[in-house]
């Protein structure tokens, strides 16, 4: 498929700046593009990057005012490029279709229009799928399961008893969905598992990574809410509740019950006690070890979590560390020849020390 320049701005709202008539016939990142691409920046640290590329234009924020190649400046250029790459380069994947007979299905078991199942996956009794969800090969989906519409499960997910699914959700392979919470009381030296009898529910448009592991709650709920994003590697504990449209990068940790708002970020490999509130729109950085909670609008960073601004600071004077030693280090050493000359002084002017 191939398009002009002006055509790919009217279709994601964008404006041209250079040759409209430039003919596009693929999508590219900025560093492997070629003549013939279209790419893109969204984060500044790459500008550089546009004086470097093949890519016949670029797709940027309104912001940027000129550049070697034709432009397309929109508001978004992230989402501009997604759109062009579903677009130009669109997914040759082929979903199953039907029930396959090597498929097992229990009993009362409801099938929405269109809904496929691929072979192997287990199927309990009593669950509900959705209009044309995929089910993958591999997948178990458990006693009393809900799942919606247009949910897609890759192969070898589990989905643990009476876990609710809304519409649209998308699962990636190995990750399981209601596990039992980790919940253990200890009496002289043994421990004694405390039944997990919640369940777990995740709302519309939601997506998670592989190997993602969510524990069904101790009573109540382990909620994901609508719209949330999350990457591969994340262990979500018993009876959290995450809100709408959050971002949890990979490795995360978040204990029990903690409360996490919308639109938050969690960074990479960051880690959440239990029983605390990230508030909305709160950005936690990588590696940050949160141990209170995080008020609404605010960054985070460092083990244990600062706000951003201080974090900065005190690591900033921790990289200074091997240079203030050697000064304290000469410092002391002055001192100490400052003690011993003035004490050496004082003996000489004091005549009763003399005679001494």
């Amino acid at each position: 498929m191939q398009k002009t320049l002006a055509d790919i701005a009217a279709l994601v709202g964008g404006e041209v700046v250079g040759d409209g008539a430039t003919v596009i016939t693929g999508v590219c990142g900025i560093k492997e593009a070629q003549p013939g691409d279209i790419t893109f920046v969204a984060n500044p640290k790459y500008v550089r990057l546009m004086h470097q590329t093949k890519a016949s234009a670029i797709i940027t924020g309104r912001d940027v005012k000129w550049a070697p190649k034709p432009l397309v400046r929109t508001e978004n250029p992230s989402l501009a490029f997604a759109t062009m790459m579903s677009l130009m380069a669109p997914t040759e994947t082929k979903h199953p279709v039907g029930v396959s007979p090597q498929a097992v299905v229990g009993k009362r078991v409801t099938l929405g229009k269109g809904a496929a199942i691929q072979a192997f996956a287990v199927i309990e009794d009593d669950v509900t799928i959705g209009n044309r969800t995929v089910i993958y090969a591999g997948c178990y989906v458990g006693r009393r399961v809900r799942i919606g519409a247009d949910c897609l499960l890759y192969p070898h997910v589990s989905i643990r008893e009476s876990v609710e699914l809304g519409d649209r959700v998308v699962i990636h392979s190995g990750t399981a969905i209601g596990s039992d919470g980790f919940g253990f009381a200890t009496v002289k030296g043994a421990h004694h598992k405390i039944p997990q009898i919640g369940t777990v529910v995740i709302e519309d448009d939601v997506e998670i990574g592989a190997n993602v592991t969510i524990d069904r709650a101790r009573f109540g709920r382990t909620v994901i809410g609508r719209g949330t994003k999350i990457d591969n590697l994340v262990q979500i504990a018993h009876n959290v509740e995450v809100g709408q449209n959050t971002i949890i990068v990979a490795q995360t940790g978040i204990s029990g019950s903690t409360v996490i708002g919308q639109n938050v970020t969690l960074a990479g490999q960051s880690g959440i006690v239990g029983h605390i509130t990230i508030g909305d729109n709160a950005i936690v950085a990588a590696q940050a070890g949160v141990s209170k909670s995080v008020p609404p609008n605010t960054q985070v960073w460092g083990s244990p979590a600062k706000p951003l601004a201080r974090a900065k600071r005190i690591n900033a004077c921790v990289q200074r560390l091997p240079e203030l030693v050697k000064t304290i280090e000469a410092l002391s050493r002055r001192l100490a020849q400052l003690e011993n000359t003035l004490g050496t002084a004082a003996t000489a002017d004091d005549p009763t020390r003399r005679r001494a």
